[in-house]
């Protein structure tokens, strides 16, 4: 069991409004490339078992910093410790929220956040992606689940 991409689109676009404004709409974006600066990771363990992460530009992870932390672009600097601190809220809250939409009970980890990619566990495969642009910059949103050969 996995859940919808439109399922995935609705949890990322309230979180990402709740979180950041509307002022900045989530849009939907093809599949492409993405240069990697900052990514998170939660899992979630029990009757549901998969994993959600957030991968991200380093300017929007550290404009996302900056928001959350009500930082001046002009005036204020953002350093690493606040942008892992931003880019781990934001996939805790997403990874809460799909959590909530599969069968439970189950629990949702700390975040693993990683200036880069996030590593994989090697026993799941991407169930869902949502591929999406904010203030002009790509973002990837993915749900993995375990390989049903290897769980």
């Amino acid at each position: 069991m996995e859940p919808s991409l439109t399922d995935v689109r609705m949890v990322v676009e309230e979180v990402w409004t709740s979180f950041l404004g509307a002022e900045d709409p989530l849009l939907p974006m093809a599949p492409g490339t993405l240069d990697v600066g900052w990514s998170a990771a939660v899992t979630v363990s029990g009757e549901w078992q998969g994993a959600v992460s957030v991968e991200l530009p380093r300017s929007m992870a550290e404009e996302i910093a900056r928001r959350m932390l009500g930082l001046d672009d002009e005036v204020d600097s953002v350093g690493d410790d606040d942008v892992a601190d931003a880019v781990g809220e934001l996939v805790n809250m997403i990874g809460g929220n799909v959590k909530s939409l599969m069968p439970g009970p189950s629990a949702l980890s700390l975040p693993v956040v990683a200036a880069g990619r996030v590593a994989r566990a090697s026993d799941v495969i991407e169930a869902c992606r949502l591929d999406a642009s904010w203030a002009g910059a790509p973002l990837l949103v993915s749900v993995h689940v375990r390989h049903p050969e290897k769980g």
